[in-house]
């Protein structure tokens, strides 16, 4: 340490006294101490054998541990050392530098070994992971983004297919077709690690292969090269990539559809990660393509079974909000009735979308009969919009204050049957008699109320008052004007049942 000091500093021409304290994470102070000793005063020191330090009793129980488990954290490392003999003569902060310089003086065995990688020869080789980014916000919802990255060895250029629905074989194979494209050519093999879109299971380093991406791989012209199990690193560059992506193209992004996605991605490749200064080569990824790979690169000739992804149908919908595909008819939202919309297949699903912006605007399950309807009610109903129709009536009857408060108060209680709670809240209102109101206004402050809670405590009011209990106001003398108690309304009557809820309507 004392060496590194001076050389870095190298008599005031090197470092300055901050910049070294940095460098070896060591106070000024000890920096200043030992530039200040002489190289006779250095070596008298560390002749000196009172120098020894106190934990160098334990240093062969510490070297074994470090040795059997290099990943043991220094908090881990201490705990040991004190299970096994008690207190030890030095503060956490001394051991844990006396484990830091004992890890750089002793080899320990590593979980696993590292070569260096060849500089690799441009057109051999592709790397390929698929990936995944959740909670991005599309429209007003939050989405999980998809998502396979192409990095091409020698030049680092980069590709990113997209997708909103989770990967399956065929899209993976579409998105392989889409980066093909995109590079003008294929390269004689892709790199994977064991997913189960390319590896069905491995054994003794035998790969029995994804039959299906198999076949598209060798009509295509490419080999597959899988990485051994947890093995990263043999395809780091794509590794990188993935977090590139997630970090710098969709992180912190919002989009208002799914074609805002798409433009978004490929204008951040054109522009920015393709034209980027490389930080491993120092070069700029889409020039070295250009220049050197681009015509190593074999031709991509597609398969013919390989459905091209822009091979949408289009179908009309008609006055009722139905299409029809093989034989069914399917339902779209309200605003597409009688609108051209498009259609297309995914994992057993229908999916409709907007030819304009490829935005999904309905998903319905296959139906493998003849002549059914399959319909989702949503499309038939603006809910929103009846909610804020009954919201608007009700405060028209009982007076824009308390009517909004009852309705906010019953939104919180029952939101998943919002709607209907209204319809009978309405209904009850409809018979409300003058005397009724206060009471109203002390339930509306009540938290959990509903319309049915509300029906009741009116019935056990109106109850009350016909008996004389209440001839003035009808609630309890007692009662503050801030405060109803209620609980004599309990006495009354129980539910014979739990309330009917359901799905929106």
């Amino acid at each position: 340490m004392i060496h590194k000091i001076k050389a870095l500093h190298d008599n005031g021409q090197g470092l300055s006294v901050r910049a070294i304290s940095k460098q070896l994470s060591i106070s000024r102070n000890t920096v200043r101490k030992y530039l200040r000793l002489s190289e006779e005063a250095i070596q008298g020191q560390q002749s000196d054998p009172s120098r020894s330090k106190k934990l160098d009793d334990y240093r062969s129980y510490l070297v074994y541990l470090l040795g059997e488990f290099p990943k043991l954290s220094a908090v881990k490392v201490a705990r040991k050392l004190r299970t096994k003999y008690g207190s030890i003569p030095a503060s956490d902060r001394s051991l844990r530098r006396y484990i830091q310089q004992l890890r750089q003086e002793v080899a320990v065995a590593q979980v696993r070994y590292f070569e260096p990688i060849i500089d690799d020869v441009a057109g051999v080789q592709c790397q390929v992971d698929p990936g995944e980014l959740r909670g991005v916000r599309v429209g007003d919802q939050e989405v999980t983004l998809h998502f396979v990255v192409f990095v091409l060895s020698f030049s680092r250029l980069m590709y990113v297919g997209l997708s909103f629905q989770p990967l399956d074989t065929q899209a993976f194979i579409q998105l392989h077709d889409e980066a093909f494209r995109y590079f003008g050519g294929i390269t004689e093999e892709c790199v994977y690690d064991q997913t189960k879109l390319v590896v069905i299971k491995e054994q003794y380093r035998e790969i029995e292969a994804n039959q299906r991406f198999y076949q598209y791989a060798t009509t295509a012209g490419f080999r597959i090269h899988a990485c051994e199990g947890y093995d990263p690193q043999s395809k780091g560059k794509v590794e990188a990539g993935v977090k590139y992506v997630k970090q710098d193209c969709f992180y912190g992004e919002h989009f208002t559809c799914q074609q805002a996605v798409r433009d978004h991605l490929q204008n951040w490749l054109d522009e920015v990660a393709n034209r980027r200064e490389h930080g491993t080569t120092g070069q700029i990824p889409h020039t070295v393509f250009m220049a050197e790979e681009r015509t190593q690169l074999k031709p991509y000739l597609a398969p013919s079974s390989l459905r091209q992804p822009s091979a949408i149908e289009t179908r009309r919908a008609d006055k009722t909000g139905l299409i029809s595909y093989q034989a069914n008819k399917y339902s779209v939202p309200l605003a597409w009735q009688q609108s051209q919309v498009g259609v297309m297949q995914q994992e057993g699903r229908l999916v409709i979308t907007d030819l304009n912006t490829g935005e999904t605007l309905a998903e319905h399950t296959l139906c493998l009969e003849k002549g059914r309807i399959i319909k989702n009610n949503n499309h038939y109903r603006d809910r929103e919009a009846r909610v804020a129709q009954l919201e608007t009536e009700i405060s028209q009857m009982l007076g824009k204050a308390l009517g909004q408060t009852l309705c906010q108060q019953i939104r919180r209680s029952e939101p998943r049957v919002v709607k209907d709670q209204l319809v009978a809240l309405k209904s009850i209102l409809a018979h409300l008699e003058p005397e009724d109101r206060k009471l109203l206004v002390q339930l509306a402050e009540r938290p959990g109320i509903t319309a049915g809670k509300i029906k009741r405590y009116l019935e056990a009011e109106r109850q009350a008052r016909s008996k004389g209990r209440y001839p003035d106001h009808g609630l309890p003398e007692a009662t503050s004007a801030n405060h109803v108690d209620l609980s004599a309304y309990q006495r009354l009557g129980q539910s014979s049942g739990q309330e009917v809820t359901h799905g929106a309507a």
